[in-house]
């Protein structure tokens, strides 16, 4: 094969194809590996959500620099997780001092992949030896050191593929667990992609082609305590601006957590940190720059999901089910963010905005909060990787009658049952917050209890048919302004006083039950309501969820306690969604019958 002693644009995009695919093959092994900064066994999807964004909107360019900042970019923008954003930043610094040439020669590649390794330092708040910053150094070393050994690129690879490899084994000294030792998974990440490189040029191939994800079996370390997470969210943004100063965003939330890493440029940064309080990090950093990206994720319950996981069958939902964290952590239960935005600012709905500061907004703001589904890629990020640990995948979806995440979702399921061989199916509840929340729970509860995924298929349209959702609207304001109630009325509820209640029936429709005049008469007709629907049935259970009207939530369970000698399976703050759309102090009583 003919020696390669400089390469193009074209050769530098197909490598990075051929090293991309390596981290798809592996993403199931990279999961299973991951046990440190926190055992949340996600490094996999992480760094495949990362290569997915440079496959998906990358494309060649004869010139070496052009291609190098497009891969560099790329990364950036679909950065996840520790790995994925140092990575991203190992190629900030790569591309950034490029020349503007249609190749490069191996001393330009080895000045290039030191800056790139020295990058990825910087972007660490406090970097760790034994990771995968170690074998990039190594790595990149390597090549600086050997530069002028070779005129062959092929060769100049293979031989700092082995020394890669070697760094890699020395990560295990860091990361022991249950006597065994393995190898940190940000690091082995690197090296595949490492691999899939010197497979193309050592191969000659012209192009690479993109195949399906191999599933690959490992061990996973398992049963790892909670104490070894010390911040429970993993918290990402990606800002931009004129000129973002990373030692400024640094300086805002160092204190607030760990595992920081700050990558990018001063036009363009993305963060990431492990913290307790990611609504609050948010609203630190949209001090410096206009966030247009966000990402929250809950290490508690994926190192639960992984370590001690109670079902062969993995349930999702969305944030509009109002499930309190307690229930969502004992089933299990995984949910994927609603957007809420006010104007050009954005929020993950219980993520990075809670109630309180979600009603200060609503008060103080001009502008009518809207709310959006989560992208196609949240979707399929969130598949992924619950079907490395599941046999199949249920998820309980909001009204698809309020929103078109439904649809969405349904496609990322259908993209990642095809390529991981797991059934993936998506249920329209039909219904929204308390309703949905009672709805996800059985079903959760009927997957842990063994029931076959088939037979909680057939089962969810009878749930659905035998729950109800009862909502006292007070302020009627928010109800006209979300335009879910017709102009005559609106005029009516207006010009009278009137104060609504509002039933959300099996088809997804809403309809106005009863008017009131009052706020007490409203909490009696919702009674009434529950009586007409329940009098003669056993009820399986019932849930209260309110928008700021704790008083009025504890009153009604205790009336229909009375009623029903049950107390509620939870009473919970409404989402923001919701809140959004009823307005302050509205209450809602979902019920379910057996």
């Amino acid at each position: 094969m003919d020696k390669i002693s400089e390469i193009n644009g074209v050769q530098l995009y197909n490598s990075f194809i051929a090293g991309a695919q390596k981290i798809f093959e592996n993403q199931t092994l990279l999961n299973n590996i991951n046990f440190y900064p926190v055992p949340d066994a996600d490094t996999g999807t992480n760094l495949a959500s990362t290569m997915h964004s440079i496959v998906n909107t990358v494309r060649p360019q004869e010139n070496i620099k052009d291609t190098a900042l497009a891969l560099a970019d790329a990364a950036l923008m679909g950065a996840r997780g520790n790995s994925g954003i140092i990575f991203a930043q190992f190629l900030y610094g790569f591309s950034k001092d490029i020349k503007d040439s249609p190749t490069m020669t191996i001393a330009e590649f080895a000045e290039c992949v030191r800056s790139g390794s020295e990058c990825a330092y910087y972007a660490l708040a406090n970097p760790k030896e034994g990771t995968m910053i170690s074998v990039i150094k190594d790595w990149a070393n390597n090549i600086y050191e050997t530069k002028d050994d070779t005129d062959d690129f092929t060769t100049l690879l293979l031989g700092a593929l082995t020394v890669a490899m070697e760094s890699l084994k020395q990560t295990g000294k860091f990361i022991a667990a249950k006597a065994k030792t393995f190898v940190d998974a940000g690091a082995k990440g690197f090296a595949v992609f490492l691999e899939g490189m010197c497979e193309y040029f050592n191969s000659g191939e012209k192009s690479v082609q993109i195949a399906e994800a191999e599933i690959v079996d490992s061990e996973w370390l398992g049963g790892i305590s909670h104490e070894v997470i010390t911040f429970r969210y993993c918290t990402e943004a990606l800002l931009i601006g004129e000129d973002l100063e990373r030692e400024k965003i640094s300086s805002l939330i160092e204190t607030m957590g760990d595992c920081l890493v700050i990558a990018g440029s001063p036009k363009k940064m993305r963060l990431h940190i492990h913290t307790d309080e990611p609504w609050i990090v948010l609203e630190k950093v949209q001090t410096v720059g206009r966030v247009i990206y966000q990402k929250v994720e809950d290490m508690v319950m994926q190192n639960d999901l992984v370590s001690n996981k109670k079902s062969k069958i993995g349930i999702l939902s969305d944030s509009a089910c109002d499930i309190p964290k307690e229930l969502l952590e004992k089933y299990q239960i995984q949910t994927v963010p609603l957007t809420v935005s006010f104007g050009d600012e954005f929020y993950l709905d219980q993520l990075t905005i809670k109630p309180k500061q979600f009603l200060d907004k609503l008060e103080k703001s001009t502008e009518i909060p809207k709310s959006s589904q989560p992208s196609l890629m949240d979707f399929t990020n969130r598949y992924n990787y619950l079907s490395t640990h599941y046999d199949s995948i249920l998820c309980v979806h909001l009204n698809g009658k309020f929103s078109g995440m439904i649809n969405s979702s349904r496609r990322a399921a259908a993209t990642v049952s095809k390529n991981s061989g797991k059934k993936i199916d998506v249920i329209d509840s039909k219904t929204a917050t308390g309703a949905l929340g009672l709805n996800v729970i059985r079903t959760a509860e009927a997957a842990i209890n063994g029931m076959s995924h088939e037979d909680i298929l057939k089962n969810a349209q009878e749930w659905t048919n035998k729950t109800k959702l009862f909502i006292s609207c007070v302020n009627t304001k928010y109800l006209i302004n979300s335009g879910r109630i017709s102009t005559f009325k609106a005029l009516a509820l207006k010009l009278f006083g009137i104060k609504p209640i509002i039933e959300l029936n099996n088809e997804g429709d809403l309809k106005l039950s009863k008017i009131s005049f009052t706020s007490k008469d409203s909490y009696k007709k919702i009674l009434d309501l529950m009586k007409e629907n329940y009098e003669h049935k056993k009820m399986w259970n019932y849930c209260i969820t309110h928008v700021d009207n704790l008083e009025a939530a504890q009153f009604l369970s205790k009336e229909i306690e009375k009623i029903s000698g049950r107390k509620p399976l939870y009473i919970e703050d409404a989402c923001p969604m919701l809140a959004g759309k009823v307005g302050p102090k509205a209450i809602a009583v979902a019920i379910m019958e057996e």
